[in-house]
């Protein structure tokens, strides 16, 4: 059987389903054999076909093919069709099997519906070390720890001992979910319930990294100094810990010492080591390590040279990343995916595309990170031509994306200003999850589409999908852009009574948003002044920008205290104060914000607009005449401006906050970036076009009122995302109505 399995070929529905299925059914394949075969290759859309299919044509399907269907319905987060594998082995009669009923509480564990998970659980007619063990993971796996705990009481009390692997594999678990609470109590019941003594090397290890990852560094360190016997995996997750915890000094320290005691750091050692580097984006210990790696001699594998990869990527090093990557001799998928995804956190689109067509040029195998990755930096720089090439490539490869894909792609064309184009994947999308309903729900609320959100989100509920925190983080954004107060109220009192969410502080800077651009300054404040957790920068200004807008000169200077008190150095927030004071015509204190930035070296953002000709990207900045075309762009912004005149337009200096001449603040304003990309845009686009621009602060009040004018005077659509929503200009309105 393994060699019928090993020659046959790769399954598609279009080519050998039907030689398959045939296959089967003359008894020379087992369904469970190719299940578990797609599940190896990770194809879980094809296990699910297969399935599906075989029982249409009426092959057997027996209690070893349903956990293979579960595991698929789990890994696509599929849960309306594990629900419908499970009433399958219920009219089956495999009530009382064991092994499905395990595989059932996984599948809704990972569907988010602990409580299906709860009732398997609970009618189980006999339980295994399995059986508990996954009823544990899927508490922890839903934050419910407590229950995670008191679980592993139960299962201690009802005489179910489990192995020490398997206490080790909770420990993992409270680790990744960084709750030191439920890890300390595993701890104790290790000690009490397991090993009776100290833990083995492999337990202590495990309790280090669970500790070191919960931020409690000496508690890490007490169990490393406790342990009688180590080995290099004991000593790297203690020197990982210190790393983690941005105490590079001990790390090296210890790095040392584990030299001197004569045991030897491996290639796991190095590889853990500078994978923790790049996540706290520690570049000098990174280089460092790489530094000890080439004097020591060591064989620079593909997985070591990924993961140094990957750790300049993160540490914003490109050069060195792409150094690195174009000496490898052979590249496989993590090393592309590494290169990738280091020119996408540092937003370089034409440097990632150019990795895209190496790929291209060597027939490697593109993978969904790849992907993922290459559509999320199109939807970041609004590349909307780009992110259109990609999906077309998905297209003709015949790639059949799956639920993280397409939802890259729904957030990709809602963030370029396709929200049509994002709501048609949406519809069209054979399994949605969460993330998925997320995006399109954040995608109408950027748009200001907040009763389509509303009624979404209503729809969301009827299938069934249970909404998470980001959900009304969306929902809250939507009701704050169109302006929907009392809705958005409702939605905040909702999540803790109907969905059992508490609200997180970054939900209630969305309700600060919220009131603060409704103009209801003081519930806002009395909202800020009674939260149960501590406001955080963002809250507090949510609200200065909300005194800015209304002009509440009240609140300002106790609210400005709050922001400079908790980020001194954070540009947006001074030069929003300053702003502030201008309005005020308080130049003194204007002039001494601008001082305070230029003592502590606080530099001012730069507006920046973005438009995407012909796949370039071209970016504008107030006062920059670097662009090929600035001589055809000044002339073009002479011709707008003298047309605006025409129709009577008067330029609003009020958004020039600077202590100079009306006449300094008229020219200033003809050439905000926005003016430029657009004056660009009109240049190089044919007429009745949509033109697209991306702006990386909020669109100030005279761009927003003249671009209104020249989408009815040039006939265009004239699509601008701002820092915080999109607007859409078209016959002399906006799409915001005014609101934003």
């Amino acid at each position: 059987m393994t060699a019928v399995l090993s020659q046959a070929p790769p399954f598609r529905p279009n080519g050998s389903l039907h030689e398959h299925l045939a296959r089967m059914l003359r008894g020379q394949l087992h369904l469970n054999s190719l299940l578990t075969s797609y599940l190896k290759n990770n194809q879980p859309h094809l296990a699910l076909n297969l399935y599906a299919h075989a029982r249409r044509t009426g092959a057997f399907v027996d209690n070893f093919a349903l956990p293979s269907v579960l595991k698929a319905c789990a890994q696509l987060s599929s849960l309306k069709q594990g629900m419908e594998v499970h009433g399958f082995s219920l009219k089956a009669g495999f009530d009382k099997d064991i092994f499905v009923y395990n595989a059932l509480m996984h599948m809704y564990s990972e569907c988010g519906s602990l409580g299906c998970a709860e009732t398997v659980f609970d009618e189980m007619p006999e339980r295994d070390v399995v059986s508990w063990s996954t009823m544990i993971r899927s508490y922890a796996r839903c934050r419910f720890f407590d229950d995670a705990v008191d679980l592993v009481e139960v299962m201690l009390v009802s005489g179910v001992k489990p192995s020490e692997i398997a206490m080790i594999n909770i420990i993992n678990l409270f680790a990744d979910m960084r709750d030191v609470r439920a890890g300390r109590a595993m701890h104790a019941c290790l000690l009490k319930n397991v090993v009776r003594e100290l833990p083995g090397v492999n337990a202590s290890s495990a309790l280090i990294d669970m500790y070191a990852k919960c931020g409690r560094v000496k508690a890490a360190r007490e169990v490393f100094d406790q342990m009688i016997e180590r080995t290099t995996a004991s000593w790297t997750a203690m020197i990982a810990g210190y790393i983690r915890s941005e105490k590079l000094g001990d790390a090296m320290e210890l790095f040392r010492k584990m030299l001197d005691e004569k045991f030897c750091p491996n290639e796991i050692t190095m590889l853990s080591l500078v994978l923790e580097c790049g996540l706290i984006g520690t570049l000098k210990m990174g280089k460092w390590l790489h530094g000890y790696v080439l004097r020591n001699g060591f064989v620079v594998s593909n997985s070591l040279a990924t993961a140094l990869i990957d750790m300049y990527g993160k540490c914003g090093d490109t050069r060195s990343a792409r150094t690195l990557f174009d000496r490898m001799n052979e590249r496989d998928t993590m090393s592309w995916i590494a290169i990738i995804s280091g020119y996408t956190q540092a937003g370089l689109l034409d440097q990632a595309f150019d990795i895209l067509h190496q790929i291209k040029e060597t027939r490697a195998k593109l993978n969904e990170v790849i992907l993922v990755n290459l559509i999320s930096l199109c939807a970041e720089n609004g590349a909307l031509d780009r992110g259109k090439l990609v999906h077309a490539y998905i297209l003709k490869l015949g790639i059949v994306p799956g639920v993280v894909l397409v939802t890259a792609l729904v957030d990709m064309y809602a963030k370029c200003g396709e929200i049509d184009g994002a709501h048609v994947l949406f519809t069209e999308a054979a399994d949605r999850d969460v993330c998925m309903w997320n995006a399109m729900l954040s995608g109408l609320a950027m748009h200001g589409h907040g009763n389509e959100a509303i009624e979404l989100f209503s729809q969301m509920q009827e299938e069934g999908v249970l909404p998470n925190d980001v959900t009304f983080i969306a929902l809250l954004h939507a009701c704050s852009h169109s302006g929907l107060v009392e809705k958005g109220k409702g939605f905040f009192n909702r999540m803790e009574r109907e969905f059992g969410l508490v609200p997180k502080v970054e939900h209630y800077g969305c309700m600060v948003d919220l009131l603060g651009r409704a103009g209801q300054l003081n519930e806002a404040y009395e909202m800020v002044l009674k939260m149960p957790v501590e406001p955080n920068i963002v809250v507090w200004g949510a609200l200065l920008s909300a005194c800015k807008i209304h002009k509440n000169p009240r609140l300002v200077d106790e609210v400005s205290r709050e922001v400079l008190k908790l980020d001194p150095s954070n540009s947006g927030y001074n030069v929003l104060l300053s702003n502030i004071y201008a309005i005020q015509n308080k130049w003194n204190d204007v002039a001494e914000v601008r001082k305070a930035m230029k003592d502590t070296r606080v530099k001012k953002t730069p507006g920046l607009s973005l438009i995407e000709l012909n796949g370039l990207v071209h970016e504008f900045v107030m006062g920059d005449d670097s662009h090929p075309q600035i001589k055809d762009i000044w002339e073009m912004l002479a011709e707008m401006q003298k047309k605006l005149k025409q129709v009577g337009y008067m330029v609003d200096t009020s958004a020039v906050l600077l202590n100079i001449t009306e006449e300094e603040k008229e020219t200033s304003l003809a050439y905000h970036s926005e003016k430029l990309a657009l004056a660009f845009g009109l240049i190089n686009t044919a007429p009745g076009t949509p033109i697209r621009i991306v702006k990386n602060l909020r669109v100030c009040d005279d761009c927003h009122a003249a671009t209104k004018l020249l989408s009815k005077i040039y006939d265009r659509v004239i699509i601008m995302r701002d820092r915080n929503r999109f607007h859409h200009f078209s016959d002399g309105t906006c799409s915001c109505q005014d609101y934003w």
